[in-house]
């Protein structure tokens, strides 16, 4: 499960983003995660949670916006959302493709409780 590996990335990367005095303060933190990053939203919020216990910001949430796979045919120019995760153009059956979206995995923002709203 490499799940946990992911979440213990998450976890370093907010203890760099926010000053030790206002880990407590951390309320929700946002990431998003493309369709073909190769995890899964369940486990990823089960590991974080476990992790996340053991530290000041044991009150953190994990909210995971989902990226879904956008590509473009490179042939004919449409760019299509991949559904069934075949890769071949719906419009001209053709293979060369360039994604466009769905594989990425990033931090996207940290929110802090009202008390300690400063900003980060």
């Amino acid at each position: 499960m490499h799940e946990l590996g992911i979440a213990q990335n998450i976890l370093e990367i907010v203890q760099q983003a926010v000053p030790e005095e206002q880990a407590s303060a951390v309320k929700r933190i946002r990431i998003r995660a493309g369709q073909l990053s190769g995890i899964v939203p369940d486990s990823l919020q089960f590991c974080f949670s476990v992790i996340v216990r053991e530290t000041k910001m044991k009150d953190a949430e994990l909210e995971i916006e989902q990226i879904p796979t956008l590509s473009r045919c490179k042939d004919c120019q449409i760019q299509f959302k991949m559904e069934d995760l075949a890769f071949i153009c719906p419009s001209c059956k053709s293979t060369n493709l360039e994604l466009i979206s769905g594989k990425e995995l990033e931090v996207v923002d940290i929110e802090l409780s009202e008390a300690n709203d400063e900003g980060i």
